[in-house]
């Protein structure tokens, strides 16, 4: 095993610890057969320390010897190229699958074609920024999963909306420059008001320091934009080329074309049905999203370590063994850096001081063991051995009662290690997360505002996709921190969750539910300025969209859910998690919940103070002139059907 070790390149390996090197019992299993290396990597990032790790991991098999590798670096970059490799299953597991969908949603190969090309041209864009970020600051691998997932999922949304008003249009007026104009003031604008909401929902993960939830925020804002421009001008250009010939290849009657008259057609009956009760369907609505939202009053959080692997992953074995045969969890200590004011090896009263600090540490409740494991120049390091879990809240009431230790006179003290770094995590989110919250609230308050005339309906918006999400974290804790599911899923519950992955799943979440939010209640105001009936507008805009609504959360759903069968467990969670969302939101949300508060509202969903009734006439992103009538609110005149829409 030394000869071994000694055999490593100096240029890949800074030191490394044996027993042999050491003497010290913690090196040693229960058993007596079995003992471990600490090899410590040079490279002062996450990225150099996997490259010197590449560059040894051939050499470290022992004669004679049973050898496996794990630690940090070992599986962070398992987990990287199980990422890279879910990305590649999931998209070829999909795409054959999203164009049969599209097929039978528009009916046609030449519509089902252009969401697709709008994906894939959002994918490489969002790419290419996210290699030129790389350029300026670290990017987290995990950024890609969220460019795929939303590169496709929002080019369905858009694609699904404009082609299938566009062949609307077409249909009434038979002219391709008429329908396409039509579309773009109407459908266009609805993606633009669209896009501009969901990249603030991402761009809040910006607030945060942590280099992973950046990350994706640039990957999220990225793709939105590209998808945005994508759908606003490319789009367009194909649909100008195609004309009627966008029709074409048909396989059956389109179920988006807007055929059915929309006084007559399903979901029609559903709103009006809805309306019918709205008092007992919102009360049972909301009883029962508060019902699946408990789970999450009991979260417990955690941090993400070689658990979140396959069982059969090397570092993973390699973790589990350690903390199942050695004592005083060795792969993740408890680690004290104490700087002194003078060289430590050379002065007997700092040696002193040194090892009565030590003594110090091991008194505190919890603690198993400590011990100097290593002295440089002025500085000594203390690794603490402790029984608990190292992602447990005990094992950072522990961390929290070494940091309270009175450190050696002039001398300071920093510590760190796995849990250290989860404590500090979730002081820093805790710290952002109001921000976060308060940014997306105002910017979607002022969006919605400023596209629909009213400040009723933002406020109901933001509730709606509350309930919505507290409904999916409570899913989430009952599967992934509660275990449930787990053998149909095939994940290990470790009784934790990340806390950054519901920060993440928040931002994704309020940015879509506010994607289908802004398509219904378009095509509701839309009716309301020409009839000034708030029901009928109701149920005729779920008519328009109900289907568009539902296809795209269906198309995106099987997006995410080849994700869901990733072999990582926080992919695994995000891909659930998404599905969960969606099922609700497009279902229950948008199509029941929706209806029915806006039925109890009546005319006042389209409320606001005359001085910003003022101001939307005047600023208001209006489909169609809406901003340019009489304003929003009761006493809002509907314009006749016979006046025609102004510019």
């Amino acid at each position: 095993m030394t000869s071994t070790l000694a055999a490593l390149p100096d240029s890949r390996v800074a030191s490394y610890a044996t027993y042999w090197s050491t003497r010290s019992p913690q090196f040693v299993s229960r058993s007596g057969r079995q003992t471990y290396a600490v090899i410590e990597l040079t490279g002062h990032t996450d990225a150099a320390r996997i490259s010197s790790f590449n560059e040894i991991k051939g050499e470290l098999a022992a004669p004679g010897l049973t050898s496996r590798i794990g630690g940090l670096t070992p599986t962070e970059a398992a987990i990287n190229h199980e990422v890279t490799s879910d990305i590649g299953q999931a998209e070829g597991l999909s795409m054959p699958v999203l164009l049969v969908l599209l097929l039978i949603i528009f009916g046609g190969l030449a519509a089902a074609s252009l969401p697709l090309a709008i994906g894939g041209i959002a994918i490489l864009g969002s790419f290419t920024a996210l290699r030129l970020l790389t350029l300026a600051t670290p990017v987290s691998i995990y950024s890609i999963n969220i460019t795929t997932i939303l590169g496709l999922g929002l080019a369905i949304d858009y694609g699904l909306f404009v082609v299938g008003r566009f062949r609307e249009e077409l249909r009434k007026s038979g002219s391709t420059e008429a329908a396409l104009a039509r579309t773009m003031a109407t459908a266009g604008r609805t993606v633009a008001v669209s896009g501009i909401t969901v990249a603030v929902a991402l761009a809040s993960l910006m607030l945060f320091p942590e280099v992973f939830l950046r990350s994706m925020g640039y990957g999220g804002v990225a793709t939105v934009f590209v998808d945005m421009l994508a759908a606003l001008t490319v789009l367009p250009a194909l649909l100008a080329v195609l004309g009627p010939k966008v029709n074409a290849l048909r396989v059956r009657r389109s179920a988006v074309t807007g055929r059915t008259d929309e006084a007559t057609g399903g979901w029609y009956r559903l709103a009006r049905s809805v309306m019918r009760r709205p008092a007992i369907y919102a009360s049972v609505i909301v009883v029962v999203l508060l019902a699946l939202g408990t789970p999450f009053l009991r979260v417990v959080w955690g941090g993400t370590d070689a658990r979140v692997l396959p069982a059969a992953a090397q570092p993973r074995v390699v973790a589990e063994s350690l903390g199942r045969n050695f004592p005083g969890n060795p792969s993740a200590p408890i680690e004290s850096l104490v700087r002194f004011t003078g060289p430590v090896a050379g002065s007997p009263t700092l040696a002193g001081e040194l090892s009565s600090y030590v003594t110090s540490l091991t008194r505190i409740p919890g603690v198993t063991g400590g011990h100097v494991t290593g002295l440089r120049g002025d500085m000594a390091r203390v690794d603490l051995r402790y029984r608990a879990d190292p992602m447990s809240a005990t094992a950072r009431d522990i961390v929290r009662a070494v940091r309270a230790v009175t450190p050696p006179a002039g001398a300071r003290v920093l510590v760190g290690g796995q849990t250290a770094q989860l404590a500090d995590e979730l002081a820093s989110l805790a710290g952002v997360l109001p921000w976060m919250a308060l940014v997306m609230a105002a910017a979607t308050f002022i969006l919605l505002f400023l596209a629909f005339g009213s400040v009723v309906l933002p406020v109901k918006a933001i509730a709606a996709n509350l309930l919505s999400l507290s409904a999916t974290f409570g899913v989430i804790v009952w599967v992934f921190q509660d275990g449930h599911l787990s053998w149909l899923l095939r994940f290990t519950p470790t009784g934790t969750i990340d806390p950054s992955m519901p920060i993440l799943m928040l931002a994704i979440i309020f940015g879509l539910s506010m994607d289908y939010e802004v398509f219904l209640l378009s095509r509701i105001r839309e009716r309301y300025d020409v009839t000034g009936d708030n029901t009928a507008a109701v149920a005729s805009g779920l008519q328009r969209t109900g289907g568009v609504i539902t296809s795209a959360a269906l198309l995106l759903m099987i997006v995410v859910g080849a994700f869901s069968a990733s072999g990582i467990t926080f992919i695994k969670l995000m891909g659930v998690g998404m599905i969960v969302a969606l099922i609700v939101d497009a279902t229950i949300v948008r199509v029941l919940l929706v209806p029915a508060t806006m039925r109890l509202l009546g005319r006042a969903n389209w409320w606001a103070p005359r001085p910003l009734r003022r101001l939307y006439a005047r600023y208001g992103i209006g489909e169609a002139g809406q901003a340019g009538d009489a304003g929003a609110g009761p006493d809002a005149q509907p314009r006749s059907a016979a006046e025609p829409a102004r510019a």
